[in-house]
């Protein structure tokens, strides 16, 4: 895809999520998606919405804030011949969130060279995907770890 067009598909997108009616609800902003889909950063405030029984950050709105940017990153990177599914998720609570907390995702080429590599035969592959959340003063306050499902797409093959 074209760079412009794929710029222009990162902002519709940031723009959509940030009204996508579950991220409203939970305070989560999309404050960035790069061009190019490598990069993603991700801001949710605390309010009477998000705040759990000592309040602080609901842990089930923690993981929210993270749960869909490796997996919509790899599928803008890897384009349609691939199946990207979210196969398994574990959060772990370090610190409680008592404001503002970041997250900002990351992927790089070798991930995607990887990706290519193990799903060039039709096997499927599952890369480990960490990200951190933190709070405003850069305290860890949540770890996700994602597990992603990556498979090409079979081909159908037509005889002739």
């Amino acid at each position: 895809m074209p760079a412009k067009k794929l710029a222009r598909k990162a902002r519709l997108l940031r723009w959509a999520m940030n009204f996508y009616p579950p991220y409203l609800g939970a305070g989560v902003r999309v404050r960035q998606i790069s061009a190019d889909f490598r990069q993603v950063q991700v801001k949710m405030g605390l309010g009477w919405y998000n705040r759990n029984y000592v309040g602080t950050q609901f842990g089930g709105s923690l993981y929210s804030m993270t749960d869909p940017f490796f997996m919509l990153m790899i599928m803008e990177n890897l384009g349609r011949d691939f199946i990207v599914w979210d196969k398994a998720a574990r959060i772990d609570f370090i610190a409680p969130g008592k404001g503002p907390v970041y997250a900002n995702f990351s992927i790089d080429e070798q991930l995607l060279s990887d990706i290519r590599q193990y799903t060039s035969e039709g096997d499927k592959y599952l890369p480990e995907l960490h990200v951190e959340v933190r709070d405003g003063s850069g305290t860890l306050v949540a770890r996700v770890h994602k597990t992603l499902y990556v498979r090409l797409k079979p081909r159908v093959w037509q005889a002739a």
